[in-house]
């Protein structure tokens, strides 16, 4: 049933039920029963006859994540620090099933609209701000994504067998930052650092990322010093939240 949300995207965000139904390869009186139930818990909206939207209950979980998200609460006042310190956006991101989610940003002066955002997701395996995700992850999680993905994971430069994948990854870990150029745009660097548990993986990663045309004057070396403090702050924060 949770399928039918999936379909709803930037690009499609009004869907007709005949539309849903052949989409999902379900008969009509379970189509039906879906809708219907989604519709009741406000998780879809009916915008005209036999369209629909999604709901206003989407809009009223999102702001108990923004108020209750352990995640976002630990970052607070540590993004708009980092931007003042960079002088660009910096983003909070987390790891979703095979991909990396953005949850959270501070947005500097006159950036760019198109760049990154909450909500939307990006591959595991390409960025800085999912590298180093990926480079902290439990090992089980890395052997069941690796067979999955290796092709994925050899296009992003990762390496071509499970010893040159755990080596690339471990040189990250020695580093504690992960840093990119070019990645998703050219001349746009990305530097991100791991928020970690007690067990050292990560359960998310923080960065900011910046256009050499745009920043001429960025050192380097003083972004990923700021990266990593406020991936520290963070992942301090959220261990004593667990304590209390």
């Amino acid at each position: 049933m949770l399928h039918v949300l999936q379909l709803f995207s930037e690009t499609e965000p009004v869907w007709s039920t005949a539309a849903i139904i052949e989409a999902l390869d379900t008969s009509r009186s379970t189509g039906y029963r879906y809708l219907k139930t989604l519709h009741e818990a406000g998780l879809l909206s009916a915008v005209r006859n036999g369209y629909y939207s999604l709901g206003p209950r989407i809009i009223e979980m999102d702001l108990q994540m923004r108020l209750t998200d352990p995640l976002l609460l630990a970052s607070e006042g540590v993004l708009e620090e980092l931007v003042d310190k960079i002088g660009h956006s910096a983003l909070l991101c987390t790891a979703f099933r095979d991909s990396v989610l953005c949850v959270g940003e501070c947005r500097a002066p006159q950036s760019p609209a198109n760049r990154f955002r909450r909500g939307q997701r990006r591959p595991l395996f390409q960025g800085a701000i999912s590298k180093i995700i990926l480079a902290y992850l439990p090992h089980h999680r890395l052997k069941a994504i690796y067979p999955r993905q290796r092709k994925e994971i050899e296009d992003a430069g990762l390496g071509s067998t499970w010893s040159e994948f755990r080596a690339t990854l471990g040189k990250m870990k020695k580093d504690g930052y992960s840093l990119t150029v070019g990645e998703f745009n050219p001349g746009v660097y990305g530097v991100a650092a791991p928020i970690l548990t007690d067990q050292k993986t990560s359960v998310g990663s923080v960065g900011v990322a910046w256009d050499e045309k745009e920043r001429r004057d960025v050192d380097v070396e003083h972004a990923v010093l700021a990266v990593k403090q406020a991936a520290t702050t963070i992942s301090e924060r959220l261990l004593d939240r667990q304590r209390d």
